[in-house]
């Protein structure tokens, strides 16, 4: 018996065909209520679906009829009635009503079914997660989680937490938040938890974080947070090809997950389906040097502003980094994600190691995914020499004494590793059709928003 069978005393919607002619209890939010004359339609949400509730003016008492007449959208509700099978039901099932209970009002509340702006609805985020629209990709985002942990925990890896607080930077230093911390000066919010993950692996063979991390960032495109959620593996004995395979089973992992168990929120949310379940491995892969190619021979320009405030269409030049007009047209010859590998080390991080076969590329790979989503998933094969790693600390800049403990994992029997970052928005975003990242995560933080 389950924690919730055993110590609830009312129904979920969810169970409800189970239960087809017997009394039952519900307990919800008013999401709609029409009258047509004798009778009243209640649309019940409880979180777990919703249910059309048909009070008959003849089934039930005066008083408890002109009750229901009062009640208001998101008005909480104690409802007792008769399961009826519905086929004409998006659930299946209707609720002859027997009784019904105000147990909170609700007046005047802000989201109506008109249009709203996107500024009204983010400062309304903690109501506008009642709608169905962002009740559904908040479910999909739970399922895309239990479906990432169940990967993992099922391959052998151990999760690992890595601390929120760090002494340095492990991105880059223009896009940290820092604070003091107590007397010992000050620290930064993570950025990553890769480079705990790297000492983890080397106790544990295959581990992963997953938690928040940060950027200071003042991006406002349609992929950018400053607080979002990232899953990390880190694999002792990987090189950049086995990289590249778990993140291609990771990913198919997760979206045939959803598509069997969240196809109503997809549905509701009129996701493309068909293209979701196109999303199975072998993925495609190009290099970084064929992306280019591809580019400049479909015409593909990079835009480039002048001293003098006018904008000059180039061929993309070998060495720069992508952005997301690159990544869009990249995947528009593509129906599931690429992987585009082997960067030039000058825009990359300055832990991946360097190609021995090209020295100016890095064994770094990026995921990027169709449907205009860009890269779900960035990762490398990490440098284990102790003194290239130093040499590159310096050239960053970076203090070296913030990473003794780091470079320890290269003196104390170094192996080849790799591993890589997904993040957790991005995916949600993609899976979900959400026109913008804000929606996939329930308090998003951005540059100009820190409520609610």
């Amino acid at each position: 018996m389950s924690v919730q069978s055993r110590y609830k005393s009312f129904h979920y919607i969810q169970d409800l065909s189970k239960f087809i002619g017997q009394e039952v209890e519900l307990r919800g939010w008013v999401y709609d209520r029409t009258k047509k004359g004798k009778l009243q339609f209640i649309q019940l949400r409880d979180g777990t679906g919703i249910v059309q509730c048909v009070l008959f003016k003849g089934a039930v008492t005066e008083e408890i009829f002109e009750r229901a007449s009062e009640i208001s959208q998101e008005t909480s509700v104690k409802i007792k009635g008769t399961v009826r099978q519905e086929e004409r039901s998006p659930s299946g099932v209707e609720l002859d009503v027997v009784d019904i209970t105000i147990i909170g009002h609700s007046q005047d509340y802000p989201i109506t079914p008109k249009e709203h702006g996107d500024e009204f609805l983010m400062e309304n985020r903690h109501l506008w997660l009642r709608s169905t629209r962002q009740h559904a990709i908040m479910r999909v985002r739970a399922r895309i989680v239990k479906a990432i942990r169940d990967f993992f925990d099922s391959n052998g890896f151990i999760l690992q937490d890595s601390p929120i607080f760090t002494p340095a930077a492990g991105e880059g230093t223009s896009t940290l938040f820092s604070t003091k911390y107590f007397e010992l000066g000050e620290v930064y919010l993570a950025q990553t938890g890769q480079l705990y993950a790297e000492a983890t692996a080397m106790a544990h063979g295959k581990v992963y974080t997953f938690g928040p991390t940060f950027r200071a960032e003042k991006s406002k495109t349609r992929r950018h947070l400053t607080e979002f959620w990232m899953v990390e593996p880190e694999m002792a004995f990987f090189d950049l090809e086995d990289d590249m395979d778990l993140a291609e089973d990771l990913v198919e992992y997760i979206v045939q997950s959803v598509l069997e168990d969240c196809r109503p929120e997809l549905v509701l949310l009129e996701r493309d389906i068909e293209k979701l379940e196109k999303v199975k491995r072998p993925f495609h892969r190009m290099s970084y040097t064929e992306a280019v190619k591809w580019l400049n021979e479909n015409d593909v320009k990079l835009i480039k502003k002048n001293a003098d405030g006018t904008e000059s269409h180039i061929d993309f030049p070998w060495g720069e980094d992508f952005g997301a007009p690159q990544e869009e047209a990249l995947m528009r010859q593509f129906d599931k994600p690429c992987i585009v590998h082997r960067y030039p080390a000058e825009v990359k991080a300055f832990y991946m190691k360097r190609d021995p076969e090209n020295p100016l590329c890095a064994l770094a790979m990026d995921m990027l995914a169709p449907d205009d989503a860009g890269e779900i998933i960035g990762g490398s094969q990490r440098e284990d020499d102790m003194e290239a790693l130093e040499h590159r600390i310096n050239e960053e800049g970076l203090p070296m004494e913030a990473f003794d403990w780091y470079l320890d994992i290269r003196k104390y029997g170094s192996v080849p590793h790799a591993g890589f970052g997904m993040g957790l928005e991005r995916v949600v975003k993609w899976i979900t059709g959400a026109k913008h990242i804000r929606e996939a995560i329930p308090f998003p933080r951005t540059p100009y928003r820190v409520v609610p």
